[in-house]
Formats: structure tokens, C-alpha cells, sequence
């Protein structure tokens, strides 16, 4: 029943209207963390193969060309800076594509983006943090939330209750689990994704930052000496187990554009679940409780949106005023 009223509510936002309405949503709060992510690291130094060369989002067909007018208008909007390339002005930008200039017509490119490894930047975030005084239980499972009428007074795990004074509930697709045991029901639904990770093998013919195959939804990234591809979505409930077959699209879509950048032989394979919102726009900020926050259902774009993500909401906690606006970004949205 879950599964299929989240998958209704994915439909019911299929149209025109409202994917420039939730379009519009996710690049305020992206190019707010992109903002926040710069104030951040002027801050604290962190390495993590961070690279400035912007995103590429490369078309193999006219009609693909054709229907991006459509993020090409909410970007303008939002004034984030971007360039429509033909297939020549791509390889300028990926020469490594010149090997394959057959099978593409063109790309947006997001020339404001940066690239960077999460996993790397997360655990330096996390060392920085424990260093100022940031204390983090590994291997403690939460069994839920005590409440006193409208207020959070503690969380239930293996270890003992935990209490405070606020409280905010970032557990990616395990947030409606947690916040089902206080009565908050939020739309957020598991998606699997995969990605492998490959030695480059050749520096010319590998990317050289990010591109998206907008056919196959696929995200191809150079971190440095690896080459990282990430993609496709199964509606698979918690399910983590991998299979090598599993990899098989990111593998063919890497060695397609790709063919002598890196080993696809030597790849590591990965799956993790997508924390989706029916309408793609993450939660954040408050609850029908008075000290408790939410800051998930980011699906794809936890990375994009996760400093200016994390910006916003500790605002929210500590009582300022956001610096961007949280309408269609709340709980309030579906009703809560």
C-alpha cells in the first residue's frame, strides 16, 4: 500500500505544471548549498577531489535538445548560468567524447557546478566535527520517539534514551519509519540506485568532471584517478543486495561514451536507497511537534542540496530566519 500511494502521487506530478513548479524548488535550494558549501570550506578546509569544470548534460537526440528548453527556462529564472552546446562545443568541453561524436547532438551545461567525492567529504566533515566536540554513536539502532503531547522528550535506541533539546530526524529513507512511531506520516520512499568506481586508465579519453547520459539517467564523474557512474532506479523496497549483473547499464553507458578512459574490468561496484519524494523536492524544517525538524527525501540530489540543506534547518532550530525561502520546501506541502 505504501509503495503504490507514493508511486500515484509520482504520477499525479507528471505534467508540465508541476515539474516547473518542483524544478524551480530544487534549484533554489541547490544553488543556495552550492553558496554554502563555498562559506563552508573557506571555513574548513576539506579534500575530498573537489573540481570546478561544471556538469555537462549530453543529448543523443534532437529531441532531447528540444525538451530541455524547459530546465533551460527555470534556470534562467533562478539565474544559475548555463551554456547550450552543439556536438563540437561538447567535445571542446569533454574531448575524451570525440572518440564517440557519433552517438551524441549536443549538451546543457551547468557551468557553475562543482564535482567531488561525498563519501570522502562526508567522513572529513565528520572528522573535523568530532574534533570540535561532535560526539557520533556508530552501531546504535533507533527504535523510535517518545513524545509528550506536541513535544519530542527523547529517542529510544539499543543504547539507552537520548535526550535534547531540539531534535532533527536525518535518516534519508528510514525517516518515515522513525517518524511513523510519533503519528508524522512523510511520503519518502526508497529508491535503489548503483555505481561503480574505476581506475582511469587514460586521462585524455576519461571525463574530465561530470556528464549525465540524459537517456540512460546516468551520472558519469571523474574523482581524481577514478572514474565514478552512478544511475538507475528500482522500486525495490530496503533491499541492498548486489549483484554484478546489476551494474550491467552503468557499465555499458561508461565504456559507450567512454570506451578507452577507464577499466571497467577492475570496477567496484556499490548500491545505496534514494530517500524519494513523490514530487522530487526534499523535506525540510519543522513538524507538528514543536522541537522536532525533518532534513531528508533529498533522492539524487542529497549531495547537491546537502550543505544549503543543512544551512537551512539548523537556522530553523536555532530560531533565525532562513536566507532563502522554505515555501514548498516543508512538511506543510502534503498537508502536515
Amino acid at each position: 500500500p505504501t509503495m503504490w500511494g507514493w508511486c500515484a502521487r509520482l504520477v499525479q506530478n507528471c505534467n508540465p505544471r508541476d515539474y516547473g513548479i518542483n524544478k524551480g524548488r530544487m534549484v533554489r535550494i541547490s544553488n543556495y548549498s552550492r553558496d554554502a558549501l563555498t562559506d563552508l570550506l573557506a571555513e574548513v578546509p576539506l579534500d575530498f577531489d573537489m573540481q570546478e569544470k561544471g556538469t555537462l548534460q549530453l543529448f543523443r537526440t534532437e529531441k532531447q535538445v528540444k525538451a530541455s528548453k524547459a530546465d533551460q527556462d527555470v534556470l534562467t529564472e533562478f539565474n544559475s548560468p548555463f551554456e547550450v552546446l552543439d556536438r563540437d562545443a561538447c567535445i571542446a568541453v569533454e574531448p575524451g567524447l570525440a572518440h564517440v561524436a557519433d552517438k551524441f547532438v549536443g549538451g546543457l551545461r551547468m557551468t557553475a557546478d562543482r564535482t567531488g567525492d561525498c563519501r570522502m567529504f562526508t567522513l572529513a566533515l565528520a572528522e573535523k566535527a568530532a574534533q570540535m566536540g561532535v560526539e557520533f554513536h556508530y552501531g546504535v539502532t533507533i527504535q523510535g520517539l517518545a513524545r509528550d503531547r506536541m513535544r519530542i522528550v527523547g529517542v529510544d535506541t539499543t543504547d539507552g534514551r537520548e535526550t535534547a533539546d531540539r531534535y532533527v530526524c536525518a535518516l534519508g529513507p528510514y525517516a518515515p519509519i522513525v517518524l511513523k512511531s510519533v503519528g508524522i506520516k512523510v511520503p519518502i520512499y526508497p529508491i535503489k540506485g548503483y555505481s561503480i568506481t574505476l581506475p582511469v586508465t587514460d586521462p585524455d579519453a576519461a571525463p574530465q568532471s561530470t556528464l549525465m547520459d540524459e537517456t540512460h539517467k546516468v551520472a558519469i564523474t571523474r574523482l581524481g584517478n577514478r572514474i565514478r557512474v552512478a544511475g538507475q532506479a528500482e522500486i525495490y523496497g530496503y533491499n541492498k543486495t548486489l549483484d554484478r549483473e546489476d551494474t550491467d547499464t552503468v557499465r555499458y553507458v561508461v565504456n559507450d561514451l567512454f570506451p578507452k578512459g577507464g577499466d571497467v574490468e577492475q570496477a567496484e561496484g556499490w548500491t545505496g536507497l534514494r530517500p524519494m519524494t513523490p514530487d522530487g523536492t526534499p523535506v525540510l524544517g519543522p513538524t507538528p511537534y514543536d522541537n522536532l525538524f525533518i532534513n531528508s527525501g533529498h533522492g539524487t540530489l542529497g549531495w547537491t542540496m546537502s550543505c544549503g540543506s543543512g544551512r537551512l534547518v539548523a537556522d530553523l532550530v536555532l530560531d533565525r530566519t532562513p536566507e532563502i525561502s522554505t515555501d514548498g520546501l516543508t512538511l506543510a506541502r502534503y498537508g502536515q
